[in-house]
C-alpha cells in the first residue's frame, strides 16, 4: 500500500466515523425532538381533562361527562383516571373498570408521583397492545393518557432522512476532494521518499519537480541542502586530498592517531625516520609506542597534562627532532624530522660567527694599540710613520675581512641579489690580473693563460671575478715565488665550460685538501693572519661556483690545482 493509499483510508475513516457520529446525533436530537412534541400534545390533553374534572368535581360528577369530553379528542386516545392508590377509577376502553388491578406500580404513574409527570412506552396487559404513556399527579388522582405504539405512531417519532441524504452527498463530494489531496500529498511524499532512497544508496540524485504545495516546498529545501551539502562534501574532500598529498609529499614524518592509540595515517618519511630510530624495519607507525627512544612522547600521551610536546633524538650520527600534538577529540599527531643538516648549518654558523669575532679581534686591536700609541705618546716622525702604515695596513685588512663576510652571506642566504648578464671569460681573467700586476711582478709570478678569448658565461660578473681573484691571492699568498701559474679552459660542451688553475708551488698535504673550502681554515695556525688574508677566500670561490651550476675540488700536482667547472 502507498502513502497515497495509506493516507486516503486514514482520511476516509475520519470522515465516516465524524459522519456517522453527526447522523446519530442528528437522528437522535430530531427524535428527541417529535418525542417532546408529541409528549407536549399528550400534556395538553391532559391539562383539558384536568380542567373538566376540576369544573365538574369528578368525585361526584356523572362519569358520562368526562365521555362527553372524550368526543373532543382524538379517537385512538385511551384516557383512564387513577386514584393515588393506584385504583382506576375510569378507563375510556373499559366501562367495567373493577377487574384492572391496581396501577400504583405502573412506571409512568411512579415518574408522575414523583416527578410530576412520567413517560413511557411499553406493552399493556389489560389491553394487549402497545401505549405511549403520559401521566399527571394532580394530589389525590393521576390523568393518564396513551397512544397506540403502531406503525404510525413509530413513523410520527421517526427522524428525517433528509438528513442522511445531505451527509451522503457531502461524503462523495469530500471523497473527492480527499482523494484529489491525498494524491497531491502522495506524489510529494512519493517523490521525497525516492530521494532519500537514492541518497542512502549513493545514488545520483536526479533533478526533482516538486507540487507547488508546503511538502513540495520542504522538498526543494531538502534538495538544496543535499546540494550544499554535496558541494561542501566535494569541497572537504578536494581539501582533505590535497592535505594527504602535502603530508605526503612533505619531507617532515607525520602520522596521526586516534585516542586509543589506533593509526589513522602516516606517510612513508614517518616510517622511513622511524625506521633510522628504531635500528630495525618497521611498516606499522604504531610500533613507535613500544621503542625506549619514544618513552617521553608515550608518557606524555599517556598522562595528556598538555597538547603539545617536542624533544630532540640523536642516533647513528643523525638528529631527530619529534614533536607530539594532542587536538580537541583526544586524537593526536607525532611528527619525526630530520634535522640533521639544520642543527650542522646551526653549529657552521654559530662556529663562523665565533671565528668572525676572533678574527675581528686581531687586527681591531692591533689598529686600538696603534692608535693608542700615537695619541698617547710622544714619537719621532719616523715611529710615527710606521704606526701610522701598520694602522692602514690593519684596517685595509679589516675592511676585506667585512667585505668577505657580507660577499659570502649574500651568497649563501639571497644569491637572487646576484644580477646575471652575458660575460666574456677571457675579459675576466684579463682584468684580474691587470689588477694584480704589482703582487704578481713583486713575487716573480708568471701567468699561462690557455683560454678561448670567444667563450661567454651567463653569469654575474662580480661572483666570477672574485673566483679568479680569489685563487690568484691564494697562489700569491701561500704557493712561493719564482712560479707559474696556468688556468686553461681544458672542456666544454652543451651546458658547462670546464677549466683548470694550478701553480708550481710548495702545494700543501694531502690530509688538508678536502678542508680548503671551509671558513677560515688554515694548513697552519697563523698562516692567514701572517699574509693578511681573511681565511674566506677559497669558501668564496666554491660558494661562487655552486650559484653558477657548478663545482670545485683540489688536488696536487706539481703544486696545489683546483678543477671546476660553471654553467654557460
Amino acid at each position: 500500500m502507498n502513502y497515497k493509499q495509506h493516507l486516503f483510508l486514514i482520511i476516509l475513516a475520519i470522515f465516516v466515523v465524524f459522519s456517522a457520529c453527526l447522523v446519530l446525533f442528528e437522528q437522535s436530537n430530531e427524535r428527541k425532538q417529535k418525542t417532546e412534541a408529541l409528549e407536549q400534545q399528550l400534556a395538553d390533553y391532559i391539562d383539558i381533562i384536568q380542567l373538566k374534572i376540576k369544573n365538574d368535581k369528578l368525585k361526584d360528577a356523572n362519569i358520562s361527562e368526562i365521555k362527553l369530553l372524550e368526543q373532543l379528542l382524538p379517537e385512538n386516545l385511551r384516557i383512564t383516571i387513577i386514584k393515588d392508590n393506584g385504583e382506576v377509577i375510569y378507563d375510556r376502553d373499559f366501562t367495567d373498570v373493577s377487574h384492572l388491578e391496581n396501577h400504583l406500580k405502573r412506571p409512568e404513574l411512579m415518574q408522575a408521583k414523583y416527578g410530576g409527570f412520567g413517560t413511557n412506552i411499553r406493552h399493556s396487559a389489560s389491553t394487549n397492545q402497545d401505549y405511549l404513556y403520559y401521566a399527571k399527579f394532580f394530589q389525590e388522582y393521576f390523568v393518564r393518557v396513551a397512544l397506540p405504539y403502531n406503525v404510525q405512531a413509530k413513523s410520527l417519532l421517526k427522524a428525517d432522512n433528509l438528513f442522511i441524504y445531505i451527509v451522503l452527498g457531502l461524503f462523495f463530494v469530500v471523497l473527492l476532494l480527499v482523494n484529489y489531496i491525498s494524491g497531491r500529498f502522495g506524489k510529494s511524499i512519493s517523490q521525497l521518499k525516492n530521494f532519500a532512497s537514492d541518497l542512502k544508496n549513493n545514488k545520483e540524485v536526479e533533478k526533482i519537480a516538486f507540487p507547488n504545495d508546503e511538502l513540495g516546498a520542504i522538498g526543494k529545501d531538502l534538495v538544496e541542502i543535499f546540494r550544499q551539502k554535496e558541494t561542501a562534501q566535494h569541497s572537504t574532500e578536494t581539501e582533505k586530498e590535497k592535505l594527504l598529498q602535502h603530508f605526503q609529499r612533505s619531507e617532515m614524518g607525520i602520522a596521526m592517531f586516534d585516542e586509543n592509540f589506533k593509526e589513522i595515517f602516516h606517510n612513508t618519511h614517518f616510517i622511513q625516520n622511524q625506521n633510522l630510530i628504531l635500528n630495525k624495519t618497521s611498516f606499522s607507525a604504531a610500533a613507535v609506542f613500544e621503542d625506549e627512544n619514544f618513552v617521553e612522547i608515550k608518557n606524555f600521551l599517556v598522562e595528556r597534562e598538555k597538547n603539545y610536546r617536542s624533544f630532540q633524538i640523536e642516533k647513528n650520527g643523525k638528529i631527530f627532532e619529534i614533536q607530539a600534538v594532542i587536538f580537541e577529540d583526544n586524537s593526536f599527531e607525532i611528527n619525526i624530522k630530520n634535522i640533521t643538516e639544520r642543527e650542522k648549518n646551526r653549529l657552521v654558523k654559530q662556529e663562523m660567527t665565533s671565528n668572525i669575532a676572533h678574527e675581528l679581534r686581531t687586527p681591531i686591536t692591533s689598529l686600538r694599540a696603534y692608535l693608542e700609541t700615537l695619541s698617547e705618546k710622544e714619537l719621532d716622525d719616523e715611529k710615527r710613520k710606521i704606526f701610522i702604515e701598520r694602522a692602514y695596513i690593519q684596517a685595509v685588512r679589516l675592511s676585506a675581512l667585512i667585505d668577505d663576510v657580507s660577499l659570502l652571506s649574500k651568497i649563501e642566504d639571497n644569491p637572487s641579489r646576484f644580477s646575471m648578464e652575458k660575460i666574456n671569460v677571457f675579459e675576466l681573467i684579463n682584468d684580474v690580473r691587470i689588477d694584480l700586476s704589482d703582487k704578481l711582478k713583486t713575487k716573480n709570478i708568471s701567468m699561462q693563460l690557455d683560454v678561448n678569448q670567444q667563450i661567454t658565461i651567463n653569469g654575474n660578473y662580480t661572483l666570477l671575478y672574485s673566483v679568479f681573484r680569489n685563487l690568484l691571492d691564494n697562489s700569491i699568498a701561500y704557493a712561493g715565488e719564482n712560479i707559474e701559474i696556468q688556468i686553461n679552459n681544458y672542456l666544454q660542451d652543451e651546458n658547462f665550460l670546464y677549466f683548470s688553475y694550478s701553480d708550481n708551488g710548495v702545494g700543501v698535504s694531502d690530509e688538508h685538501l678536502n678542508r680548503l673550502f671551509e671558513r677560515f681554515y688554515r694548513v697552519q695556525e697563523g698562516r692567514t693572519r701572517d699574509n693578511g688574508g681573511s681565511g674566506l677566500g677559497l669558501s668564496i670561490v666554491k660558494n661562487a661556483i655552486l650559484m653558477h651550476g657548478g663545482e670545485i675540488q683540489a688536488r696536487n700536482s706539481k703544486g696545489l690545482e683546483f678543477l671546476f667547472f660553471i654553467k654557460k
